[in-house]
């Protein structure tokens, strides 16, 4: 009988224990539940969100954690007024909002930004405006060599070449090809750092660039397993690679070809959409922490998400990559003087962030003070598609990306990381 009582006591407080998880409240700015008042503190943003795929949630999460943050007391009183314009996966565009915002709007800060285009329209322009862009989710290689440009996400260069370092490491891979846009700095950039790896390490790479708006998955596929390759790594948006792994599959590749991908494919609904054909045969780079993490802070964001997001809003790696850049918006923006807040005061605290924590990153996140570029974010985790699930089978490793070595040698000389 006390065996009884003591299994019926551990399983009512496991059930409690959930519930408060479940429930557990945001946790945001001086979490006062107290709604600023003052006056709005104007920060911008530029996402794709229609053309050939939705590339908001990063913007989404951001917008979540503001309100949050303006719900609990804002920065010192004053709210965040979050405005959030779409380019359209368009450069023109681009650069006309990104105008908008800085000149009319009078942004003193850029966050949470996630586009294929704007970094390259944009990057000069927003280092002669004196701002600087806290992006959530960085894409084309002028995204990392700006000099007022920093994303909390590695990026799918670094991205893929972490898949790479997997498939090397742990997959026995001694042949790939590497699947990716043709959009300038994007696709190229991406798998010219496979081919550059494929050079050092001494094993067969090609390369496949294809048009997201309207190539044949089909055609793809049968192209790129021309060659019988060990591994085929993809670096696409979760709505182009879906796809290929469904005409992959059709074709029985799955049975011949271990695909892996950046972290552009590793959302929550990807396993079950693409079923159990790719059980153990579909690997992913996670950028950031597996998204189920019962760690504290990965728990916080996904409480604002239920808090103050809306129910549609993907809860994937993007959407934790807009959570992280407001709050490190947050965490720069709170060492300021609430009267004293502009853009040359704003850009000097984002600056001076030398060691952000987090356990959604693998290590600190940091700008990057007097750098012509950042790629804070290169040490990352895989994952595999298992049972309609993502299975983490990787500590965090960083990116053996050989075009890193002059951020490795900043960190060296700066004690950081």
């Amino acid at each position: 009988m006390p065996i009884n009582l003591r299994g019926l006591a551990i399983s009512l407080f496991l059930m409690l224990a959930s519930a408060f998880t479940a429930h557990a409240a945001a946790s945001c700015g001086d979490n006062s539940g107290k709604p600023a008042t003052g006056e709005p503190i104007v920060i911008g943003a530029i996402t794709g969100k229609t053309g050939p795929d939705d590339f908001s949630n990063s913007t989404k999460a951001a917008k979540a954690y503001f309100d949050c943050l303006n719900a609990n007391g804002g920065i010192k009183g004053r709210p965040v007024k979050y405005l959030v314009e779409d380019d359209q996966w368009n450069p023109e565009i681009a650069a006309q909002l990104a105008a908008k915002l800085v000149n009319d709007e009078k942004a003193v800060l850029m966050v949470g930004n996630s586009s294929y285009v704007e970094c390259g329209a944009n990057a000069d322009f927003y280092k002669k405006s004196g701002i600087l862009v806290v992006a959530g989710v960085g894409v084309p290689r002028e995204c990392y060599f700006a000099e007022n440009y920093a994303p909390t996400n590695a990026g799918p260069r670094v991205s893929m070449l972490g898949a790479m370092g997997y498939a090397l490491d742990k997959l026995n891979a001694k042949s790939v090809v590497c699947i990716g846009p043709n959009i300038p700095n994007v696709g190229t950039w991406s798998c010219d750092g496979v081919m550059l790896l494929a050079k050092e390490k001494g094993f067969a790479a090609q390369t496949i660039l294809m048009d997201p708006g309207s190539a044949d998955a089909t055609s793809i596929i049968l192209q790129a397993a021309a060659s019988k390759p060990d591994v085929i790594v993809l670096g696409l948006s979760k709505g182009v690679a879906v796809p290929l792994l469904t005409a992959a599959e059709e074709q029985g590749l799955n049975q011949t070809i271990t695909f892996l991908s950046a972290a552009s494919a590793y959302d929550l609904s990807v396993p079950s959409t693409i079923g159990s054909g790719w059980d153990d045969k579909f690997y992913v780079n996670m950028e950031f922490n597996d998204l189920n993490a019962k760690t504290p802070d990965n728990q916080n964001w996904l409480a604002v998400m239920d808090q103050y997001g809306q129910k549609s809003d993907p809860r994937d790696t993007f959407a934790q990559a807009g959570y992280l850049s407001a709050r490190i918006a947050e965490k720069a923006l709170m060492t300021l003087d609430p009267s004293n807040i502009n853009r040359e005061t704003v850009s000097a605290a984002v600056r001076g962030i030398k060691g952000f924590k987090s356990d959604i990153f693998c290590a600190p996140w940091y700008f990057g003070d007097s750098q012509s570029r950042h790629n804070a974010n290169s040490t990352t985790r895989m994952a595999v598609s298992e049972g309609g699930k993502w299975k983490v089978v990787s500590d965090c490793t960083p990116s053996p990306d050989p075009e890193l070595k002059d951020v490795r040698a900043f960190e060296k000389s700066a004690g950081i990381n």
